[in-house]
């Protein structure tokens, strides 16, 4: 064994054995119980960022340890490799985006392989290889003959810079979720998949993942946004067809004074056209935001169109107005507005000078000003000055009034969704092509499985942000299916959510010459799942969605993609900048610049080390090239070993909770494990490895023995159970601690330090596979540490003589006190009573009376 800690030799040997071996390669077994543990595959940008890292790790940590349990488990990796990047690196560089995205392939494979990570490579798959995606335009055939896709014209949300169309999950603050540039609505066809028709599945089947963590079920209720309500009929004064409004309230209708609908209503338009000053404002409210979180924070700006609606209980006129608050996308376009109990109509009525009134009010008859602010309570209400419904609570005006529009024929319980259907279509070139093709007589025609897949040219030249495939007339003229006419392929794509939305099955049988075969129920659903919250409402929630598709085609059996979720937090770094002549922001790296910190570690001034120049500080915030304050996970590999970086993220903090970056807490990492070598080293220049034995064993090795057994239990639970690597970690850290400080020599010490280094080992492997994999074998042990079971507790060694009990005076603690495990309540109470430090607190107080929790404490309260 060599006497330093060699981590770039120790991490050579290890992956040539893992790689000589096939360790990690896994086949179909049903006579054993397997895991499936995945991490979200990543995009091939061409370089891994400690975003990846600490991804990756807790995967591979989870993965090595249920090997260790005997599971027969499967962890694969592949790329998500359409997207707009490449394109855009594409149009930048003037390298077809295939060329670009396999050589970051290549070389992000070479950095992952680097790591460590147990990955079965022979399953690896990538989303732009035909081989892949052939399979999605067939299920896409199979769903348009089952009516579960449609094309239709739609107004859209459309990145002018990216010049493609977005999701409503895409959108951000109304801006693109890559580009940034403020979206603006366009109506263009557009390919649909009928998500909503799941809508129900896709909410009820939150209930049965207790394994997900609450907040990405809370999003994902949230943008479904089931609600029961009514819809009804507001007849216009002026004739013609009633404005039709769905509400969730409808014990406020009285309260209702004035109507708003969007921009794109049949209502607004036809004002357009009869109001030049409404056309113009119209148009300039079409350019404005185009989610609901995003008009929640925009300036409320309307008109009145001139027209009046009748309230259907009240008989009351009251105005329509378009306002820039209403999307014809969700509900009917329309609203009724009740200012008096909705924060949103209150601010457009004080803004307009509209009337608020008040329909509902406290049950205990409290004054509430709905003049001031609005009273948007639903419980512990009663309806007033709400006519013949006065004077009910919620649920009981709810149902008369429901029953009462009916009645009428004017209005019908219902329920609304705020789920809109899976817009597809994206206009950009580096996606898996639509598998349409667009006949003049046929109309949209499928493309036969015999034709599939739709291969999408990769030898391409862009002319700006044009897809290449809109100019490709060899490519996009084709003979139509049906009637052999002229006629044309599809040139959207689809939008890359897709692909990544059923990679986690096709690992299960890549070579499949179908979509999947039977061994994806073998190892589906997938049992731990580990990637960012930020995919709550887009990634995970399309991946459940297309499981369900998958399933109800007869691919697959089960309901949901993936038991358990583990979203892992950010890394976070200092970020230090200073503006530019240009006006802009300069970014300057953490590694440049001197910091003054004061007492608690607060900056009090950064300047730049280079010239002095004063910087500002932005505090923590995400790693990212933009603020270049990311640290590169290469150099640091060159630098401390793969094993330092895997220990680092793993003990920094809480997989869930955010890890902020320390360069001290990657040394500290680096020196631990270069004492836990010098341990064994120590250990085994001491001759022969001896086998562990607990005979012989004195008290301080009895107590090391416990601690160890002790450990293994913590460990066990911390890493299977908790996933909480980090308390794993430190327990490590402790045990070796004790094992530095024993220092008893002799056949039995040398059995229980050999035992103790060995399970040390053994609890490491999945967080530092490579040191172990070298320690394991300097520690005398045959096969790999790979190979080896995780280490068991014997609870033998457990028993205790005695036990360390807290002694408090008044509730405060005061002493320690080791008793006999035989002691009575009376032999505790007079030793607690004899601790010189628990005289000194009651020195001069009278002792009432002395409790002692079993096992625990004892508390001597005196006054």
């Amino acid at each position: 064994m060599e006497k330093h800690y060699d981590p770039a030799r120790l991490e050579t040997d290890a992956q040539a054995h893992w790689d000589d071996q096939g360790c990690f390669r896994v086949t179909e077994d049903p006579s054993r119980e397997t895991f499936y543990c995945l991490s979200m595959l990543p995009y091939p940008s061409g370089r891994l960022h400690m975003g990846h890292v600490r991804n990756y790790t807790i995967g591979d940590v989870i993965s090595r340890y249920q090997r260790m349990q005997g599971r027969n488990v499967l962890q694969p990796m592949g790329w998500d490799a359409f997207g707009l990047p490449a394109e855009n690196a594409a149009i930048k560089r003037g390298v077809p985006p295939a060329e670009w995205t396999y050589q970051n392939i290549d070389h992000m494979r070479r950095q992952l392989q680097r790591m460590g990570y147990g990955y079965d490579w022979t399953r690896e798959v990538t989303t732009c290889d035909p081989s892949y995606y052939r399979w999605e335009q067939q299920m896409f055939t199979r769903l348009l003959e089952k009516g579960l896709v449609y094309r239709a014209s739609a107004v859209v949300n459309w990145d002018p810079v990216d010049q493609t169309v977005l999701a409503n999950e895409q959108v951000v603050d109304g801006r693109g979720w890559r580009s940034g540039a403020i979206v603006e609505r366009r109506e263009i066809p557009q390919w649909f998949l009928r998500i909503t028709e799941y809508a129900d599945e896709l909410l009820d089947g939150l209930d049965a993942l207790p394994g997900w963590p609450g907040a990405v079920k809370t999003m994902q209720r949230n943008w479904i946004g089931r609600s029961q309500g009514v819809e009804l009929d507001f007849a216009l004064a002026g004739g013609g067809d009633p404005l039709r409004v769905y509400t969730t309230r409808p014990d406020t209708l009285y309260a209702a004074t004035y109507m708003a609908v969007a921009a794109d209503h049949p209502l607004a338009i036809e004002a357009g056209r009869q109001d030049a000053r409404i056309a113009t404002f119209l148009e300039e409210i079409r350019q404005g935001a185009v989610t609901e979180e995003a008009m929640e924070k925009l300036e409320k700006k309307g008109m009145p169109l001139g027209v009046e609606a009748i309230n259907p209980l009240s008989g009351e006129r009251i105005p329509v107005w378009v306002a820039n608050f209403v999307l014809m996308g969700y509900g009917t376009g329309a609203i009724m507005a009740v200012p008096g109990h909705d924060a949103r109509d209150h601010e457009f009525a004080t803004r307009f000078g509209l009337p608020i009134r008040q329909a509902v009010g406290p049950a205990d008859g409290r004054h509430v000003d709905v003049q001031a602010e609005p009273w948007t309570a639903k419980d512990g209400l009663v309806t007033v000055n709400a006519g013949a419904f006065t004077g009910m609570d919620f649920a009981t005006a709810f149902e008369a009034i429901a029953t009462h529009l009916e009645a009428e024929g004017i209005g019908r319980r219902t329920t609304n969704y705020r789920l809109r259907d899976w817009g597809v279509s994206r206009q950009r070139y580096w996606g898996c092509p639509i598998p349409v093709i667009h006949c003049p007589d046929c109309g949209a025609v499928p493309v036969p499985d015999a034709d599939l897949p739709v291969t999408l040219p990769e030898n391409v030249t862009f002319t700006g942000v044009q897809s290449p495939l809109q100019t490709d007339t060899d490519w996009r003229q084709v003979a139509c299916p049906h009637c052999g006419g002229e006629a044309e392929r599809e040139t959207d794509t689809f939008d890359t959510f897709v692909e990544s939305s059923w990679y986690y099955a096709r690992y299960c049988s890549p070579d499949a010459e179908a979509m999947l075969d039977e061994r994806a129920d073998y190892w589906l659903p997938v049992d731990q799942y580990i990637g960012g919250i930020e995919h709550a409402v887009m990634h995970l929630l399309y991946f459940r969605f297309w499981h369900k598709l998958m399933r109800d085609l007869g691919y697959i059996g089960s309901d949901e993609p993936a038991t358990n979720l583990l979203c892992q937090g950010m890394v976070l770094a200092e970020a230090f900048y200073h503006d530019s002549e240009s006006g802009g922001r300069e970014w300057v790296a953490p590694g440049e610049v001197d910091i003054e910190r004061d007492g608690k570690g607060r900056i009090l001034r950064a300047s730049r080390r280079s010239d002095g120049a004063e910087l500002v500080s932005t505090g923590w915030t995400t790693m990212s090239k933009s603020k270049n304050n990311g640290e590169d996970p290469e150099s640091l590999v060159e630098r401390f070993g793969a094993d330092t970086l895997r220990l680092f993220t793993m003990f920094a903090a809480p997989p869930d909770q955010a890890l902020e970056w320390q360069d001290s807490g990657v040394e500290g990492a680096a020196r631990f494990l270069r004492r836990l070598h010098g341990l064994v080293y120590d250990h085994v220049s001491g001759g022969a490895v001896p086998v562990p034995r607990t005979d012989g064993l004195d008290d301080a090795g009895m107590a090391l023995r416990r601690k160890l057994h002790e450990t293994i239990g913590k460990v066990s639970d911390d890493i299977g159970r908790r996933y909480t690597f980090n308390t794993a970690i430190a327990a490590i850290m402790e045990l070796c601690n004790a094992l530095g400080r024993y220092t008893a020599e002799g056949a039995a010490a040398r059995g229980v330090r050999q035992e103790a280094l060995e399970a040390v080992v053994l609890m490491l492997q999945p967080i530092t596979p490579h040191l172990s994999h070298g320690l394991w074998s300097d520690l005398g042990r045959d096969g790999a540490a790979v190979d080896q079971p995780w280490p068991g507790v014997d609870e033998t060694a457990l028993t205790r003589d005695e036990v360390e009990l807290v002694v408090q005076v008044n509730g405060k603690l005061r002493g320690r006190i080791a008793v006999s495990v035989a002691a009575d309540e009376a032999t505790i109470r007079e030793q607690a009573m004899a601790d010189d430090n628990v005289q000194r607190f009651i020195e001069g107080l009278s002792v009432r009376k002395v409790i002692v929790v079993p096992g625990r404490l004892v508390n001597v309260v005196a006054q």
